[in-house]
C-alpha cells in the first residue's frame, strides 16, 4: 500500500503537488512512482524561468530499471528547482514527499481544480 498524504493533490502521471502560501506549487513524484521505478539514479529537472503547458514533459527520472518522463501538472512558469535532488537523486527513494523536484507558478488557478485528491489518486493506483 502506497503512502498518500491527504493534504497533497496528485496527477494521473504520479506527481504530487503542494500549494504554497504565494499560490505556487511544489511538485515531486509519489511514493507509488518511486516504488515502481526502483533505485533512482538520475533526475533531469526543468529550467528556472521556463514556461510549460499542462501535461508537457518537464523533466525525467531514471532508475536502474527504467526511465520515466515527468509532466507539468499545470500551465505555468518554473520558479525554482531542488538542486539537492539533482545532486542526490536517491533522496526521492528515501522520502518522496520531502524530495520535491521544482516549484511552478500556475498561469491560471482553474487547472489546479483538476488535480486529484488523495482518495481519487488512491482509487487510480488501485484499479
Amino acid at each position: 500500500m502506497s503512502n498518500i498524504p491527504q493534504e497533497l493533490r496528485y496527477t494521473s502521471s504520479h506527481s504530487w503537488v503542494q500549494q504554497q502560501a504565494d499560490g505556487s506549487l511544489k511538485v515531486g513524484i509519489t511514493d507509488f512512482a518511486q516504488n515502481a521505478l526502483g533505485d533512482i539514479v538520475f533526475v533531469q529537472l526543468p529550467d528556472v524561468g521556463e514556461n510549460y503547458q499542462l501535461d508537457q514533459q518537464i523533466g525525467l527520472v531514471e532508475s536502474v530499471k527504467t526511465g520515466s518522463d515527468i509532466y507539468a501538472p499545470i500551465t505555468g512558469e518554473v520558479l525554482a528547482i531542488n538542486q539537492a535532488i539533482s545532486d542526490n537523486p536517491e533522496l526521492i527513494n528515501d522520502n518522496p514527499y520531502q524530495a520535491w523536484l521544482y516549484i511552478i507558478m500556475p498561469e491560471a488557478n482553474l487547472e489546479t481544480n483538476s488535480l486529484l485528491t488523495a482518495d481519487n489518486y488512491h482509487n487510480l493506483i488501485n484499479e
